[in-house]
């Protein structure tokens, strides 16, 4: 029989096309991981590789940032637009969550690191189920409408450097989702949809310890390398991500994520 380690059962997760089975893995390798640690057994790591790039289910269709058709404001189906939106960012961050915990496997760090990102794609795989069900609750669903194929570009790019993979997804990609999740609940306090309401609040909340696993591994990195970590963010910010940040930022969350205004200022708009 088969010795499950952690590289081969987040592969499972990696190499499922279905976006609902994806989700349920991803959930049930979490609790296997934490169930392991709880009893002493922690699972291990093994050699398998991760995919260059993870399964996806036949639809949406994926487009060109560049020819995604602009997104409807208002009424119903602006706001299931705005839900399928967010519902394809947290698929792809469950890749992206256990791309990290595969691909770095062999990296010399402390338990913790794994704890803190399967606890991570965890929660994308909680958030996905959420939105999913709003969007099904709302007569729509999941792949109805066109996504952006550009996601996965951050992973593609950082394949080789933890340390840039950290700057990019959580402290660049996910401290933005801090920066809009406030106006997006504020849209569907609006249309008094408190369903979707009570699914971004959990999601935003989530998302600030996401960021701050980030900081926490990223400043963790560079005090093993003996490197400015301020200086480190913007070099590799600035090799690895096209274009300035945009502000407005979210300063206090930011902050509470670790993040401080002079890693991100510097390089705004």
């Amino acid at each position: 029989m088969t010795t499950e380690t952690l590289t081969m059962l987040g592969c499972s997760v990696l190499n499922e096309p279905d976006a609902r089975e994806k989700a349920r893995k991803a959930r049930e390798v979490a609790e296997v991981w934490r169930n392991a640690r709880a009893t002493g057994a922690t699972l291990e790591f093994g050699e398998q590789r991760p995919p260059d790039f993870p399964a996806r289910p036949a639809e949406p269709a994926l487009l060109d940032p560049r020819d995604m058709p602009r997104r409807r404001r208002g009424g119903q189906n602006g706001r299931i637009a705005l839900l399928h939106a967010i519902a394809h960012i947290e698929l792809n961050a469950i890749d992206l969550h256990w791309d990290v915990a595969v691909r770095f496997a062999d990296v010399d760090l402390p338990m913790g690191f794994w704890d803190d990102w399967i606890s991570a794609a965890d929660d994308e795989a909680k958030h996905f189920g959420l939105l999913a069900d709003r969007l099904e609750a709302l007569g729509s669903h999941y792949g109805a409408l066109p996504a952006h194929a550009g996601m996965w570009r951050a992973a593609e790019d950082t394949t080789e450097d933890l340390l840039a993979r950290l700057a990019i997804v959580p402290m660049v990609l996910e401290a933005r989702g801090l920066d809009v999740t406030p106006d997006m609940i504020a849209a569907f306090e609006k249309a008094k949809d408190e369903e979707s309401v009570s699914a971004l609040k959990l999601i935003y909340k989530d998302e600030v310890a996401h960021v701050a696993y980030g900081s926490k591994w990223f400043n963790f990195l560079c005090g093993r390398e003996n490197r400015d970590p301020k200086e480190a963010f913007h070099e590799l910010v600035s090799h690895y991500f096209k274009g300035p940040l945009k502000p407005p930022f979210n300063e206090e969350k930011r902050a509470e994520a670790g993040i401080p205004p002079d890693f991100y200022w510097p390089l705004a708009t």
